[in-house]
């Protein structure tokens, strides 16, 4: 075991027609399926689609940390 970590960040885009919280999740979710040890994330940006004057999709910029195997 190691005693130090190294880790690496992606910028990923995560929606949903439900809400901020729910577009997290989902990125989170996804990324977590195809990225090991993925360990933290960063919100960098929130914004919106609009649709007939509601909102129709939250997105939300955000990195993904994730530990690189064997650090």
């Amino acid at each position: 075991m190691s005693n130090h970590h190294t880790y690496k960040k992606l910028e990923v885009v995560g929606s949903s027609p439900e809400s901020i919280d729910a577009a997290i999740e989902n990125a989170v979710g996804e990324c977590s399926k195809s990225i090991r040890n993925v360990e933290w994330f960063e919100v960098q940006e929130i914004r919106g689609h609009v649709v007939d004057g509601k909102v129709g999709h939250y997105q939300v910029v955000m990195k993904v940390g994730f530990r690189i195997e064997g650090s």
